[in-house]
């Protein structure tokens, strides 16, 4: 068993808790927090986050000390719960290509709600994060793109990362956290037949169950419980039960490789990110040519099969489905040269001008596109002119992947962006605190996060 890949990836963990972070990734990190808090503003006033923590305070009834966007504090396993499924409500929180998952919404979410009660230092909220994108990053790899079809990788892989953030934050010895990761494992689950029958309302429950789980684990693994040893890789483990594909060198392969947490994708849209790409190729369009939505007499847009086996709405029936509708954000963008989370909160899904617009898009998918994905997420967009011009733009990357990423200034206008209603005090506390993770001469403060930076509570 000490030979099996999970046991080296749980010895890798352990190598990474003893050895300094790298200037490099500390910046990331920063700015993996960064865009965490900006997703959790961005919600913390939605309806959809008053039935979230709704359900937080059902399932984690008592009082705490942990804050939470836009209400009151709660227990750190409700407050982890809330958070989770809070910060995932608008899509804009962090994905990556190749694990097809979110990794900060259940990377960071556990150990900044284990954090608040003041015992943790900041090189011990920094390990647990980059344990947990480590694990939940790998695992998504190696499951591949044939789970990701019909999982949410959020939901599964997620759990083992939610366990291993957990769990180094709360300072497991190597034998215990790999049984974390796999009692996490046996209770990873996210079908993505919410989708296919309209309820994505409820999509944001899986990163908050995965957190629930992944801390249920590291709390069962510190109380001397045993977890399954070869989770993914066993004759019943996550690979072979939960349609695995991927390469399974990823969970122990490039060891000596950046971490993880580097090759995470800041979204640009607040729109799934399976998505992007299409996006980006209309604004590269609009910006190059300008041109004018009375200008445009066609649209096609060819993309990679896999994104509307996740994001296949045609149209939109309401505003949660405005995420996964590929037809109504490429209208929305070419009418207005912009796509904001009003567009996707409170839409007017009838208006003539935009119903005009989609009829004109016509969407087709590309096997030759799909046998790039998931290293590519390849996307061509044709405008066709009124006076017969064509436009086209190919696009493989996205804004925001590691090859075109975000700057420390960038990502703090885009904050204030997606979280419109923050006022510049909050914005420059926020900063500051995420800021902090870069300064070695700080790993040893104890990280407590200030209830104010998660806004105030909602009326």
């Amino acid at each position: 068993m000490n030979d099996s890949p999970e046991a080296r990836l749980v010895a890798h963990l352990s190598r990474l808790r003893r050895q300094a972070i790298v200037p490099s990734t500390r910046e990331r990190l920063a700015q993996a927090l960064l865009d965490w808090f900006t997703a959790g503003w961005s919600a913390g006033h939605a309806a959809a986050a008053d039935r979230y923590r709704r359900v937080a305070e059902d399932c984690h009834p008592g009082h705490g000390a942990a804050p939470v966007f836009g209400h009151a504090a709660m227990n750190a396993n409700g407050a982890a719960f809330a958070n989770a499924a809070i910060a995932h409500i608008r899509e804009i929180d962090d994905a990556h290509r190749a694990a097809m998952l979110h990794p900060g919404v259940v990377s960071i979410t556990p150990v900044l709600a284990l954090a608040a009660g003041g015992a943790l230092t900041r090189r011990q909220v920094a390990d647990g994060i980059i344990a947990g994108y480590e694990v939940c990053l790998r695992v998504g790899e190696a499951l591949g793109a044939g789970h990701a079809a019909g999982f949410h990788a959020t939901a599964t892989a997620g759990a083992t990362g939610a366990a291993a953030a957990a769990g180094v934050a709360l300072g497991l010895p190597s034998a215990q956290l790999h049984h974390a990761l796999g009692i996490g494992a046996t209770q990873a689950a996210g079908l993505w037949q919410l989708v296919d029958d309209g309820a994505h309302e409820s999509k944001s429950l899986h990163p908050a169950f995965a957190v629930r789980n992944g801390m249920a684990a590291a709390y069962a693994a510190r109380a001397g419980l045993p977890g399954a040893r070869r989770y993914v890789t066993g004759a019943r483990g996550l690979y072979r039960l939960l349609g695995g594909d991927g390469p399974l060198n990823a969970l122990d392969g490039g060891l000596d490789a950046p971490e993880r947490l580097n090759t995470a994708t800041i979204k640009a849209w607040p729109c799934c990110a399976q998505l992007f790409t299409p996006l980006d190729a209309i604004r590269d369009l609009l910006d190059a040519h300008g041109t004018a939505p009375d200008e445009i007499e066609s649209v096609d847009v060819e993309i990679f099969t896999h994104a509307l086996k996740i994001a296949g709405v045609d149209w939109p029936a309401k505003p949660a489905e405005t995420c996964f509708s590929l037809r109504y954000v490429a209208a929305r963008l070419l009418l207005s040269g912009k796509l904001g989370i009003e567009d996707m909160e409170a839409p007017d899904l009838q208006a003539d001008e935009l119903l005009a617009m989609a009829r004109r898009i016509t969407v087709r998918t590309s096997e030759e596109f799909q046998r790039e994905f998931p290293r590519l997420r390849p996307s061509r967009v044709t405008l066709t002119l009124k006076n017969g011009r064509k436009l086209e733009a190919l696009r493989k990357l996205r804004r925001g992947d590691p090859e075109d990423p975000y700057t420390w200034t960038a990502l703090q206008a885009r904050m204030r962006a997606f979280a419109p209603m923050m006022d510049d005090a909050s914005a420059a506390a926020i900063v500051a605190w995420c800021e902090r993770f870069i300064d070695t001469g700080q790993d040893g403060e104890a990280c407590a996060p200030p209830p104010a930076l998660f806004g105030p509570a909602r009326p």
